[in-house]
C-alpha cells in the first residue's frame, strides 16, 4: 500500500525500546561509526526524542559539546560527576548547596570514593586556597536554594580556569533565559528539567550540556551504561515545555517581583529573599549578571512569627500556593525547606545556613498576579 509521506510539525513520540536494522552491515555501521551513523539501536542509550531535547537545551545554552538528558535532575548531577571524577577525586561546593545535591554527593558518591567538601560561597571564589591535588570539579548554583544567594559566576569561572578545575553550574532556578553559564567560562551546565525547562509539573527530567564535545560524549556514555537516559515520552514533554520557556520566564519573573514587593510590606513577614528587590544583598550582582532584567520566579520569606506553627497556618489557609516539594510549574506552590530539601541537616546546621523554622520557599507561577496577592494577604492575615 502506498502512503502519502507524512511531515508532522511536532516530532512524534518514539515510544519504542529498540530500533530495527535492515542488515548485518547496517548493524556494524551503527557500532563502528561516530554518532552511530545517525541511527538508533536501543532507547536506553539514545532515541530521537532525547536527542531533540538535548539539542534544544544546548542551543539555548550555547553549548557546542552536546550532552545528555536523564530520568531526573539528580541523575543529571550523577552523570556529570561520574563523567568527570573517579574514586579518589575531590569535589568542591558551597555550603549553601541544595540539600538533594548534598545527599547524593556526601552519602552515595562518597561510598564510591569521591569526596566532597563545602565552604561558604563567599570563600569559594578562592579556589586555590580550598583545592586539593585531587580536586576535579567545582559545583555551584546560580541562585542558592532556598535563600537565593547570588553567585558571581564569571568570577568563579576565572578562578577555576586558573586552577585547571572543571566548573559545573546548576542553573535550575534561572534557565537559559536568565543565565548562560558557558559564556562565563563554565564547563558544564546542569538543569533539573523537572523545573522551568519542562515547566508544567508533569514530567521528571534532568539535562546536562557541555562545552567540550569529548565531555559531552562521556556524559552520554555514563548515562547509557547506568541506565540514566530519559524516556521518550518525558523527553517529548520537556521539549514541549521549552517552546514556551521564554514567555513563561518573563511572566514568572514579573509575578515574583510583584509578590516580593507586596510581601516586603506585610507585617506578617520579617524578611523577603528575592534578588529583584533593591534590599537584597545580591541585587546589584544579579542585575548585572542575569539577562533581560529578569530575576526569576523563586523567592523565600521568613515569617515574623518564625515558627513551624506559623508556616502550617499559612499552608492551610493558602489556596493558590499549595505545599509541594518541587517548584517552577505554571501554577504557584510553596515548600518548607526544613522538612523537604534540607531535612537531612540538623537544626543547628539549618540555622547556620539561615533556614529557620519560619522560612517558606515560594514558587511563583504565571497566574493573574492580583489573584496571587489576594491569596497571600488572606493566608498571612
Amino acid at each position: 500500500m502506498n502512503l502519502t509521506p507524512i511531515h508532522p510539525k511536532v516530532t512524534p513520540i518514539y515510544q519504542t525500546s529498540v530500533f530495527k536494522f535492515a542488515s548485518l552491515a547496517e548493524l556494524e555501521t551503527y557500532y563502528t561509526t561516530p554518532d552511530h551513523g545517525g541511527m538508533y539501536g536501543y532507547s536506553r542509550s539514545e532515541h530521537p526524542n532525547s536527542d531533540e531535547l538535548v539539542a534544544e537545551v544546548a542551543r539555548l545554552e550555547g553549548a557546542t559539546g552536546g550532552g545528555v538528558a536523564t530520568g531526573a535532575g539528580l541523575a543529571g548531577l550523577l552523570a556529570a560527576v561520574l563523567a568527570t571524577c573517579q574514586a579518589g577525586d575531590h569535589v568542591l561546593c558551597p555550603t549553601e548547596l541544595y540539600g538533594g545535591s548534598v545527599v547524593l554527593l556526601s552519602q552515595e558518591l562518597a561510598r564510591l570514593g569521591i569526596e566532597t567538601t563545602y565552604v561558604p560561597l563567599a570563600e569559594l571564589y578562592d579556589v586555590a586556597r580550598h583545592r586539593r591535588p585531587t580536586t576535579r570539579l567545582v559545583l555551584a548554583e546560580v541562585l542558592s536554594n532556598p535563600l537565593l544567594t547570588v553567585l558571581d559566576g564569571p568570577r568563579l569561572a576565572r578562578a577555576c580556569q586558573q586552577q585547571g578545575i572543571l566548573l559545573l553550574i546548576d542553573s535550575s532556578f534561572t534557565s537559559p533565559i536568565l543565565t548562560q553559564p558557558l559564556s562565563w567560562g563554565a564547563d558544564l551546565v546542569w538543569h533539573s528539567a523537572t523545573k522551568y525547562l519542562a515547566g508544567h509539573s508533569d514530567t521528571t527530567a534532568g539535562v546536562v550540556v557541555a562545552r567540550d564535545p569529548a565531555l559531552g560524549k562521556r556524559l552520554r556514555q555514563v548515562a547509557g551504561s547506568l541506565g540514566l537516559m530519559l524516556a521518550p515520552l518525558d523527553s517529548w514533554l520537556a521539549v514541549r515545555g521549552l517552546k514556551t520557556l521564554r514567555l513563561r520566564m518573563w511572566q514568572h519573573s514579573e509575578n515574583a517581583l510583584l509578590v516580593a514587593r507586596f510581601l516586603a510590606e506585610s507585617p506578617a513577614v520579617a524578611q523577603v529573599f528575592y534578588p529583584g528587590l533593591a534590599t537584597h544583598p545580591g541585587h546589584a550582582l544579579a542585575a548585572h549578571e542575569l539577562l533581560g532584567g529578569l530575576f526569576g520566579g523563586m523567592l523565600s520569606i521568613r515569617l515574623a512569627h518564625d515558627s513551624a506553627a506559623a508556616v502550617d497556618a499559612f499552608v492551610q489557609k493558602s489556596k493558590l500556593f499549595p505545599l509541594a516539594p518541587s517548584l517552577a510549574g505554571v501554577q504557584s506552590s510553596c515548600s518548607y525547606p526544613a522538612a523537604t530539601s534540607h531535612r537531612g541537616l540538623t537544626a543547628e546546621q539549618r540555622l547556620a545556613l539561615g533556614i529557620t523554622p519560619g522560612v517558606i520557599r515560594l514558587s511563583v507561577g504565571i497566574e493573574e498576579p492580583a489573584d496571587l496577592l489576594v491569596d497571600l494577604k488572606q493566608a498571612l492575615g
